[in-house]
């Protein structure tokens, strides 16, 4: 948990009678906790496909959409919309539907991918972003909205991730966001089913990750979170942070390789040590970064060079080295650490910023190429996240950063984990070349 005192004090009553908000404490995941915890409404809007889908998903979750009693989770099936009239009946859904969210509890619709043939249909797809980006700001004591958008030959199953995902404690700290779901990538999966709790718990099982900059913060929740969820894990550091790192491939029972990423050989020596201990790579996460603030004016050759060199380059150099080889499965998920301000920038981190950035063109420019081969690249954006160096912030700029947010506190780093981990997921594969931001609704680059 983290160091959040006035979070803590808001959940006294005495103190919220002098007028400060009461700030909810997230449900976050646990190993064995139930997809939801409590009922939920499914409906449908026009001629959607994924209704039975979803409620076979939830099983005995659904409740009638009639009642006044809390649900845990609203899910609309909204991917037949196609006029200013279906629109309406999307309103006509949400709005008791929104009255009875619970705490921590999920709105999540699905829609269509816009028709560019189809001027009405088009529109009414848009107004979905629209629509669930403010219904974010709007739900209360932990609540999120988020919005699939579908594309129209996907398979019914190629969204089930996704909705397990946003549905369940996972998905705690990403709020109004829109993610596009198309034909899945590689061989076909079988979808995991509820009557399938193995697979649920470790949708990772038998995968081999490799997570770099493992040893202390999001990296190490990365690589913790991989290893729960059932993957072998290959830990990555530079041999300053030896120490961290074993500790972390301990833990996990995996091991730990000590690398600095942008050594002329660091690709070389990093397929080379996967090719001799595993065979083959399912999963890349690109989670080394550092900052080396500055003002532009005030910024040296040195500090520039630095960070595009771990944060950009590193991943670029080894990314191109995976595709020339023959190391990656054929349902490879290589996912990349971005941050929000790579998409709002931040005063003092313009070589910060372009590297993440840059991050998010490469993933971008990556996806097709790698689709060809059935693997998937996409991007997570963390926005502030309560770690070791945010906890070093001055309290002014701290507290700014963990109240700017429709969730209004900062993520932990588990939640970026999370994240990873459903985009990890050989079930994942109609998602790339996408970014997720990890960030509560920042207002940031929103």
């Amino acid at each position: 948990m983290s160091n959040d005192t006035l979070r803590d004090l808001s959940q006294n009553s005495l103190v919220r009678r002098l007028g400060v908000p009461r700030i909810p404490v997230l449900r976050r995941y646990s190993p064995g906790q139930p997809l939801l915890d409590g009922p939920a409404l499914v409906g449908a809007v026009g001629a959607g496909r994924y209704a039975d889908q979803i409620r076979a998903l939830l099983k005995g979750a659904e409740v009638a959409d009639a009642g006044d009693g809390k649900v845990a989770a609203a899910v609309l099936d909204a991917t037949g919309v196609r006029t200013l009239d279906d629109l309406a009946a999307v309103r006509e859904f949400l709005t008791p539907a929104v009255r009875r969210l619970g705490p921590s509890g999920r709105l999540l619709l699905l829609g269509p991918a816009p028709d560019p043939s189809d001027v009405d249909a088009a529109a009414a797809a848009q107004a979905l972003d629209g629509l669930v980006r403010s219904v974010a700001k709007e739900v209360r004591a932990g609540a999120t909205a988020n919005l699939l958008v579908v594309h129209p030959d996907a398979p019914p199953a190629a969204a089930d991730s996704a909705v397990r995902f946003f549905l369940s404690a996972r998905s705690a700290y990403v709020d109004g966001q829109v993610v596009r779901i198309g034909v899945p990538v590689g061989p076909a999966q079988d979808p995991i089913g509820m009557d399938a709790p193995d697979e649920v718990e470790r949708p990772l099982a038998g995968r081999v990750a490799v997570v770099t900059g493992a040893a202390r913060g999001i990296g190490a929740a990365i690589a913790d979170t991989l290893a729960r969820d059932g993957a072998t894990v290959v830990a990555v550091d530079v041999p300053a942070a030896g120490e961290g790192l074993a500790r972390v491939a301990n833990r996990i029972g995996g091991a730990a390789l000590q690398l600095d990423i942008t050594s002329s050989d660091a690709s070389e020596r990093l397929l080379a040590h996967i090719r001799e201990r595993h065979g083959r790579a399912d999963i890349v996460v690109h989670n080394a970064g550092i900052t080396r603030d500055k003002l532009l004016a005030n910024m040296d050759a040195d500090r520039w060079n630095a960070v595009l060199a771990v944060n950009l380059r590193a991943q670029l150099t080894i990314n191109e080295a995976l595709l020339a080889g023959d190391l990656l499965s054929d349902t490879a998920r290589i996912v990349c650490i971005a941050s929000t301000s790579g998409i709002a920038g931040n005063r003092g981190q313009t070589n910060y910023a372009a590297s993440k950035a840059g991050v998010i063109g490469m993933v971008r420019a990556l996806a097709p190429r790698l689709g060809e081969r059935g693997a998937t690249i996409n991007a997570v954006a963390p926005g502030f996240i309560e770690t070791e160096m945010t906890g070093k912030m001055p309290l002014g700029t701290r507290e700014a950063g963990r109240r700017i947010n429709s969730l209004r506190q900062g993520g932990l780093p588990v939640d970026v984990a999370e994240t990873v981990g459903w985009l990890a997921q050989a079930e994942s594969g109609g998602i790339t070349g996408q970014v997720v931001r990890v960030c509560g609704q920042s207002i940031l680059g929103a």
